[in-house]
């Protein structure tokens, strides 16, 4: 899509990047992006995505804005205490750029509901938090063949990966966190999450997406980056595909 005038005004600092320039914007102003859950992940994420002009975002959320939330799930504010928290970024985020089209969804998503939105958008995040959903978003994806920026943050540690599941050869998410019954989840609301780390995983969730979106850089593929926020030291681990994998191993 060509860009006009005050697309080309408002998106004027990425244009000028070289690795991204005019060609990769028209990609973004023309990405469809699904982005599930709105939460400490989902509002920064958004946040970015909404500023960097992609056009159609559909923004998944069940829950309700709580008082806790506001410490860290930027997308909401005192005001909306109480409102369904896709309804609330919805309005945050066509405030900030009114030339795209949020599209709320109040509800939690069934497998047939993935299948339905999947292949109807370019890229996915997962900003979820618990490992049942990610699970079977990462089904989902791997049976449309959309790309996963994958977050999580509990604590002080955050971590961030791609599974670009257009490419035969790249790991899903079950490559590296095998689904189990056994698993133990950490939850916000018993453990505690330091704020800002949410907000540096989403966005960099955002930075990964546009990456995907426009095709320049090079993606979190194959790799896992963490973080901890009390030493502030960066890790980088690299993982392959699991052709044993019950989710993916049966595509290559």
């Amino acid at each position: 899509m060509s860009l006009d005038d005050a697309q080309l005004m408002r998106y004027a600092r990425h244009i000028l990047l070289d690795e991204y320039g005019i060609e990769a914007q028209e990609k973004v102003s023309a990405a469809k992006v699904l982005i599930v859950g709105a939460g400490g992940l989902g509002s920064p994420a958004a946040y970015y995505l909404a500023a960097a002009g992609v056009g159609h975002i559909t923004l998944v959320d069940d829950d309700e804005v709580d008082l806790s939330n506001l410490q860290r799930q930027i997308l909401h504010n005192s005001e909306r205490v109480g409102v369904n928290k896709a309804q609330s970024g919805q309005q945050t985020l066509q405030a900030l750029n009114p030339l795209i089209i949020i599209e709320p969804l109040a509800q939690r998503l069934s497998d047939a509901d993935l299948d339905r939105l999947m292949p109807q958008h370019d890229v996915v995040l997962d900003c979820t938090d618990n490992f049942a959903t990610r699970h079977a978003i990462n089904r989902a994806a791997v049976r449309h063949r959309v790309p996963i920026v994958s977050g999580a943050g509990i604590r002080f540690a955050g971590q961030i990966s791609v599974y670009d599941l257009r490419d035969d050869q790249a790991p899903c998410y079950h490559c590296l966190f095998p689904e189990a019954d056994d698993v133990q989840e950490l939850r916000c609301a018993t453990t505690g999450v330091l704020g800002p780390l949410v907000g540096m995983v989403g966005c960099i969730q955002a930075a990964e997406a546009l990456k995907v979106i426009g095709g320049f850089g090079e993606p979190l593929v194959g790799r896992l980056l963490s973080v901890d926020a009390l030493t502030m030291q960066w890790h980088t681990v690299r993982f392959r595909k699991d052709p044993k994998c019950s989710v993916c191993g049966s595509t290559t």
